[in-house]
């Protein structure tokens, strides 16, 4: 079995996946990142996680208390994307939709 065959029937497990895993770790890159650079740097690793992370920033804010420090906000956001990230895969474990290790049958 090829990558082709393994990933095309699964896109709609293996593409939220892959888009919620990219935001989890560049939240988890801004938080390392923050710790060197200034809130307002004009560095284009920092301006390129910090516009690629905000959509979700801003979710969490809207639940979060006002004087939660921005530091807090982009870990907690880093830990609903990975409960997120289990949620999509246990309701497609759940539906039998998921794939499977070693090439089982649904």
């Amino acid at each position: 079995m090829d990558i082709a065959t393994s990933l095309a029937p699964y896109w709609y497990f293996h593409l939220p996946n892959f888009l919620l895993a990219a935001l989890m770790y560049t939240l988890l890159g801004r938080v390392l990142l923050g710790l060197m650079v200034d809130a307002d740097s004009p560095n284009y690793i920092w301006r390129f996680f910090c516009r690629f992370t905000d959509p979700v920033i801003a979710l969490v804010a809207v639940v979060s208390p006002k004087v939660t420090p921005p530091v807090v906000l982009w870990l907690f956001g880093f830990v609903w994307l990975f409960w997120l990230r289990v949620a999509l895969h246990y309701s497609l474990l759940l539906f039998n939709l998921a794939p499977r290790f070693g090439g089982a049958a649904p």
